[in-house]
This record gives C-alpha cells, structure tokens and sequence, in this order.
C-alpha cells in the first residue's frame, strides 16, 4: 500500500515535468516547431528520463528531480536566448564547453548573459534544493533503487532509438534548432562532432605557395579584436581615428573588405579560417570551434607551412594560453612559441585588457631580438585584446568623445563612445608597427585584419546593423611604387593572399 501511495507521488513528478519541459524549451529563440519527426520527440523524451533518473538516484525524491532537471532546462534556455540576441546563433553543443570558461574568464561571458538572468538562474536552483529537501520525503528503499533503474532504462531505449532514425543537420544552429529541437539539435552535433575526421578531404591550400628563397622576409600578421572601419556605421566619427590605418592602405599592397567567419564572438573561427586556409562552412560541425578537435589532429596551417621554410614561428596573445585551449593547439598547428599575458606588464592595460599599443611594443622586442642575433626570419602571429567587450562595463569621459568625434552620439550609443576609444589605439598600433617595420634593414610584411565586429546591439539598433565584414591590408616594407590593390575577399583566401603578394616582391 506504501509503494503504490509514493507511485502515484512519483508519476506526477515524473509525466509533469516531461510536459513542463516542452514549454520550456518553447521559450527559445527561434522557437522549436512543434510538428518536427518523431524521433527528436524520442530523444527530447529520453533526455528528460535520464536527467530524472539521475536526480532520483542521487536524492529519492521524485518533485525534487524534476525541479532540478527543469531549473537546469531553464538555465540553458536563457543562456541560449542571450546567445542568440547579441551573437545571432542559438546555444549549440560545443557551447557546453564554456560552462567552465564562464568561471575562469567571468568577464567574457556574464556580461552578455545578464545579471538578472545569472541571478534567475542560480535562484531557480537554490529554490529547487531547498524546497526538495525541506519539504519532500524520500522515496522508501524499497522503492526508490528498482524505480530508478526502470526510468534509467526506459530513457536508454529512447535515446537509442531516436539517434537511430534521427536525420542529418545543416549545421545552420537557427535552422537545427527549429527542426530538432533543443535536444535534437544538441544531440546531432554531440554525435557529428565525434566521428572520425579525415584530413585526406581537407584540400592543401598552401601547397606549392613557398616564399621567395632570395629575400625570406620578416612576416607579420595581426588579428585585431572586433576591428573594422565603424566610420562606415556613423558619420559623426572623427576621421582622424584612423588615420594611420587610411595612410597604410593607400601605401599598402592590397586592401579591402573581409568577409570573416563570425559575428560579434568566436574569434576561433576566424582565426583557424585565417591560418589554415579553409573554407569554416565546409567543415561541418568543427565549422563552431575547430580547436575542440579538429585543429588536434595536426592541420596544415601558414605556421607549419613557413616554419618548414625555415621560419621561426611565433604566437603574441596578451591573455592566458589555455584559452579556447590554444596552449594545446598551437604547437601542433606549427607554432615554436607562444608568448602569452604572462610576458606582459599589468601596467600595460588599456582598460580592463593589454592595450594594442603595448603588443606592437611585444612585436618589435621580437623583431630586434632576431635581428641582432641574425636569426631565422619570423612569423608573427598577433591577436590583441584591447577592444574585447564588454564595452558596457566601460565609461569615457566628456573630452575623449570630443576628441573622438564630430557629432554628437545618439542616445544608447555608450558602447559606440568606448569602442572608438579602443579603435583609435589600434590605429596607433598600426602606426607603430608600420614605422618598426619600415626601418628595418629586413624585408617584412605586415597582414592587419579584424576578427569580427563587436557586440553593440544598442547601438545597432539606434544606427543600423553592420554587414558583419571587417576590414584587412597587406603592406611590405619593399613593395616599390606599384598601386594598390583593392578587392574584397574572404578570411579562408587572406594568408594565401598575402604569400602571393611577398612572393611578386620577392621574385622581383
């Protein structure tokens, strides 16, 4: 008699949350169809039994585990619909990932997120604790270690049945989601993710591109933090912003706009685009972060390729190594070294990150080091951090937007004010890397290029929302007279780009 009163205790908990989940996840942005194939309803149904089963193993107490699963649901729900309203793209498989980076590298991630939300979320877990184990009495032990086990299994059978007949993803995150659901969605790129990569189909881009044996010359590459040209977002900008940048591209090689491999974030992408060559669309799921796997598996990127010529091949990042794991990367992506906020000042930050001013001081330490000791030619490979959001957090003062513009900001434009501040430091980068770099009794070229715009969804909405592109130049040091080229182009086809420009130098 005992057993059938916590039975029917039981399967309310059990059938109600399994409802409860549905609308939850219908609080997405963009809202999962109903109408979508059964076997995403499998899964999403298995999914549910699992989590159940295990809150119910650990605690006994059915209203609790569902709670539980439900506060956590919750939790991805708002994380996801943070993610989509300033990146564009709902919460995918690998974002999974940057639970632990939110802890590390709090700055990055809780701003965009929102207190409210963090502060919803934690409540909703804290509530779930409490009222569970205030109030609920555990299942007797009788009963609670061979229901666990039914609930386990019939979720089991589920999920194994729903990735049996479940179809494939486009890996278009918005599209996905809609067709299969959270649960699907995240399932499919759990699964893709985790079959073999064969590098036989990755194409070799830089095969055959060697640099001209007679000069070799110092390369420097600089991957600048949301930069492009957001004069082209408000008039009242200042000109002379970026006016070291405007000069270099009328002296450069070749310049124009770069259609990049993200928008606002996911800097990983554009920069493994960027060093291997690579189309990110035509790398299926690995297309969202390369460095989980894919870059694991030795890629042959311009480092490898320079440094099988004889280069020296060096990464400058002014934050911690581990991040987005390129400590592991990197080395096997064909990097000697990597120099990262360890080798910096903390005197060097302009705002809450190293300033742009301060790697383009890194850069020339290095390029004199080799110099004087007459060694390899270099590659560099600079990503700043400067203009890293969130902007928001930041504040300037009365006379820096006088300095820095010409007319007044329209209302919700703060982060527009900040983001000027740090692009007129990057301008001063390019400055002094141009003026290092044209004094040097070595030949050297200089590739400048942003990574992604930045995330400013108030300012877009008061202006207008950018195409997503950012801006590049490629300039040597030895180029001659020639006039430049203009032309726009994607981040895949940049470093092959700019080996095809020292090369014409070169072979000169």
């Amino acid at each position: 008699m005992a057993e059938f009163f916590w039975l029917k205790s039981l399967l309310p908990a059990l059938l109600g949350g399994a409802v409860i989940s549905v609308f939850i996840e219908r609080l997405l942005t963009p809202q999962p169809l109903l109408r979508r194939p059964a076997a995403t309803w499998l899964l999403h149904a298995g999914m549910w039994l699992m989590g159940f089963a295990f809150e119910l193993c650990l605690f006994q107490r059915p209203w609790f585990a569902a709670t539980f699963v439900l506060a956590f649901l919750l939790f991805v729900v708002l994380v996801s619909n943070a993610k989509f309203s300033v990146l564009r793209e709902p919460f995918i498989f690998s974002d999974f990932e940057y639970f632990t980076d939110a802890l590390r590298h709090p700055r990055l991630y809780i701003a965009f997120l929102g207190w409210w939300r963090a502060a919803l979320a934690i409540a909703g877990f804290a509530a779930a604790v409490y009222v569970g184990l205030a109030f609920e009495t555990p299942l007797p032990q009788a009963l609670w270690v061979p229901v666990t086990v039914i609930i386990a299994a019939l979720g089991l059978v589920l999920l194994a049945v729903g990735a049996a007949s479940l179809g494939p993803a486009s890996f278009n995150p918005s599209a996905d989601l809609q067709r299969l659901g959270l649960v699907g969605s995240l399932w499919r790129y759990m699964a893709d993710e985790r079959k073999p990569i064969d590098r036989a189909t990755l194409p070799a881009v830089f095969e055959g591109s060697g640099v001209a044996p007679k000069t070799r010359p110092n390369i420097v590459v600089v991957q600048s933090e949301s930069f492009f040209d957001a004069r082209r977002l408000f008039s009242g900008i200042d000109r002379k912003v970026l006016a070291h940048w405007d000069a270099l591209q009328r002296d450069s090689a070749q310049h124009g706009r770069l259609k990049v491999a993200a928008w606002g974030a996911n800097t990983v992408r554009t920069e493994f685009s960027f060093l291997s060559g690579l189309d990110i669309d035509s790398l299926g799921v690995h297309k969202f972060n390369p460095y989980r796997k894919l870059a694991r598996q030795g890629i042959a990127t311009l480092a490898s390729h320079l440094r099988a010529q004889g280069y020296r091949t060096v990464c400058v990042h002014p934050y911690p190594a581990s991040f987005y794991n390129r400590d592991i990367v990197f080395p096997l992506m064909g990097f000697d070294e990597f120099i990262d906020i360890k080798r910096f000042d903390a005197a060097a930050k302009s705002g809450p990150y190293i300033g742009d001013v301060a790697v383009a001081e890194k850069i020339g330490a290095l390029l004199g080091a080799s110099a004087d000791e007459n060694d390899r030619p270099l590659f560099i490979f600079a990503i700043t951090m400067e203009n890293h959001g969130p902007l928001h957090w930041e504040k300037l003062s009365d006379a820096e937007r006088r300095e820095h513009f010409t007319a007044p900001l329209p209302m919700a434009c703060n982060d527009l004010a900040v983001y000027v501040r740090h692009l007129a430091n990057a301008d001063k980068m390019v400055a002094l890397l141009r003026d290092q770099l044209a004094a040097s009794p070595t030949p050297a070229w200089l590739c400048f290029y942003g990574d992604h715009v930045p995330i400013m969804a108030d300012v877009y909405a008061a202006l207008a929302e950018p195409d997503g592109d950012t801006e590049y130049v490629i300039w040597g040091n030895r180029r001659g007279d020639s006039a430049p080229v203009t032309r726009d182009m994607r981040i895949a086809d940049l470093a092959a780009t700019l080996l095809r420009q020292v090369n014409k130098v070169g072979d000169a």
